[in-house]
């Protein structure tokens, strides 16, 4: 029995092999003729029958695409697989025929689901609907920029709420004494404003309040105006003289202070404001720099003339300065090394860098800008002293102001050294860079509440 079901499972499906009428008649003549004196059309017909009754898919028992033989037949094959079986060949034609009614009604989808076809979403988002209704993307909402001071004070943030708590802290419910002013000068100290700006602050609320009541609003209030009144000489605009151009900047300052940075923001402003701009790359000791300055290049509309990593940076900066005469721009910004490791190194190559503008215009450079990293402290301070031996720095820019709770230093600095503040940086952005601004910048430290901002 398994070997004859085996059989009628491999023969089935083969239509190709189907035999044709003459084929299949011509073997029954051959045996049949010697016994019986039939006539061919009978033959052909016993045969056909013959072929039928030993078809297995004409059994009952075929349920769900399952081939058995049925109950009622025996299970021992049959006894003479004479030559009347030959014909057998022709089972895949009834096999064929059974089988077409079941191929002709394949399952079709439903016809809601292919008239209404989900589209595609026009954005990859990780997800795709594939059924039922799409439900409309709701609009989003608009953003509100943020204005200048806004960024500024949120960027000073740690600088003012660090200060604010611990002056209304020292401030509850207290009159002003000399206890209470000494507390408060450490506090300021601390904050990295400089012994002369707290003891301005301190001289001033006691000529105000000395033996009265004093809040943390009043501490304040007097801290916004003597620190607007340190910086204010300071907060100059960069003044680019264009009678005879090419105005060169020189850009120096430690590394990761961000002085590529810095020169691609203020690349930004200067071509937006309609300036011809030439960038060079001029710290070849750090290949990111080269690479990140290219960038900044790129991405502001100015020229750009680098090096390959390790050349000499004043040989760079001489044909910067001459790309830029040729090409007519207005401003070069020249980028250069930060090392401190060695001041002896660092001031010779500063020294042959201008000495070698000099060759090509013997006022250049005619602006040499530092970067102060806000971060840094009291180490800023101790920078500004180094550079301006070095290198004769004539303003200054403050970054990184963001995130951190030691922005006090530049009013230190300020006070000190009176170098103009031209730029400071909150941010990463390209408009981070924004004009120094003496009186925001001392209401963002001392936290001004807002209706006071007016």
């Amino acid at each position: 029995m398994a070997l004859g079901f085996m059989k009628n499972v491999f023969t089935f499906g083969k239509k190709e092999q189907k035999p044709q009428e003459d084929q299949v008649v011509a073997p029954e003549e051959e045996t049949e003729a010697p016994q019986t004196a039939t006539t061919e059309p009978e033959q052909a017909e016993a045969a056909i029958t013959e072929a039928v009754s030993s078809d297995p898919w004409d059994d009952d028992s075929i349920v769900g695409g399952v081939v058995g033989r049925s109950s009622e037949e025996p299970e021992t094959p049959p006894e003479e697989p004479g030559p009347e079986k030959e014909p057998a060949g022709e089972a895949p034609e009834t096999s064929a025929q059974a089988e077409e009614p079941v191929a002709a009604t394949p399952v079709e989808a439903p016809p809601e689901a292919a008239e209404e076809p989900v589209p595609a979403p026009k954005k990859n988002q990780g997800f795709e609907i594939t059924a039922g209704p799409t439900p409309e993307a709701p609009k989003p909402l608009p953003t509100k920029k943020l204005s200048w001071f806004q960024r500024l004070k949120a960027g000073l943030f740690r600088t003012s709420q660090q200060l604010s708590g611990q002056i209304t802290a020292l401030f509850t419910k207290r009159k002003l004494d000399e206890e209470a002013l000494e507390e408060l000068e450490d506090l300021l100290i601390q904050a990295d404003l400089g012994i002369e700006t707290a003891m301005r602050i301190t001289d001033t609320l006691s000529a105000e309040r000395y033996g009265r009541d004093v809040t943390g609003k009043d501490v304040t209030r007097i801290m916004a105006d003597e620190i607007t009144k340190v910086l204010q000489p300071v907060a100059r605009p960069l003044a680019l003289d264009l009678s005879k151009k090419p105005h060169v900047i020189l850009v120096v300052g430690v590394n990761g202070t961000g002085k590529t940075t810095t020169i691609g923001k203020l690349a930004a402003k200067l071509t937006r404001a309609g300036l011809k701009v030439t960038l060079g790359a001029g710290d070849t000791f750090r290949a990111a720099a080269i690479e990140q300055l290219k960038i900044w290049s790129d991405r502001t509309g100015a020229e750009f003339v680098g090096t390959k990593l390790g050349a000499d940076a004043a040989g760079l900066a001489y044909d910067a300065l001459k790309r830029g005469q040729e090409n007519g721009s207005d401003v070069v910004i020249i980028d250069t090394a930060g090392r401190l490791q060695n001041k002896a190194e660092l001031m010779d190559e500063l020294a042959k860098i201008v000495r070698v503008l000099g060759k090509l215009d013997p006022d250049a450079p005619h602006t040499v800008l530092q970067t102060l990293d806000a971060t840094t402290g009291q180490n800023a301070m101790s920078q500004v002293e180094i550079f301006r031996n070095v290198a004769g720095v004539s303003g200054l820019v403050m970054t990184k102001l963001d995130g951190t709770a030691r922005g006090g230093i530049l009013v230190a600095i300020a006070a000190k050294h009176k170098l103009p503040v031209y730029f400071i940086g909150v941010g990463e952005g390209i408009d981070d860079l924004e004009p120094f601004e003496a009186e925001e910048f001392a209401q963002a430290i001392a936290g001004t509440p807002e209706e006071e901002e007016a």
